[in-house]
Parts: structure tokens; C-alpha cells; sequence
């Protein structure tokens, strides 16, 4: 399957994380984990990259704004923590 749109990279779901480039990944989330930590990158188009920070080459899951906007609210507002129970 052709990934490559003109000089575009067609991003999905699930693809592997290098294809999307090694600069831009940023660990928000990271501290006294051993380095174990989820990577983000924001896209051109809005969208957010999300990997594994040990295995960087892995899949990338690929969120629209909206999709981020909600995660994020919904764990501030603590509707995430019975993933930490």
C-alpha cells in the first residue's frame, strides 16, 4: 500500500511512529518513571501523534482535536482515574 501522497506521507492510525519523523515528539507526561513515558506530536493538521517513548519505532494513534480536547478534560476532571484503581 502506497503511503505517499504527492510529497505528502498519508497518516493513519496504527503507522509506524518513525514515518512520521524523529523531531517534534515531546514527553508531556514524563517523570520518576525509568523513562517510560508517552511521546505527542502535534501535526500540521491539527491532529495529535501519540507513542510509546521505548518503543519509538512502534505504532503511532493518531487523534483528531476534538478526540485530544476530550481526553484531556474528561481525565482533569477525574472520569480517567478508575484507569489508575
Amino acid at each position: 500500500m502506497d503511503r505517499i501522497h504527492g510529497d505528502r506521507i498519508r497518516v493513519y492510525n496504527g503507522m509506524p511512529a518513525r514515518e512520521l519523523g524523529t523531531e517534534g515528539w515531546h514527553k508531556p507526561w514524563s517523570g520518576g518513571n525509568g523513562g517510560s513515558c508517552v511521546e505527542a506530536m502535534k501535526l500540521g493538521d491539527g491532529r495529535v501523534a501519540l507513542r510509546q517513548s521505548t518503543d519509538p519505532d512502534g505504532p503511532a494513534l493518531i487523534y483528531t482535536r476534538h478526540e485530544m480536547r476530550t481526553f484531556i478534560q474528561g481525565a482533569k476532571a477525574g472520569e480517567a482515574d478508575f484507569l489508575l484503581a
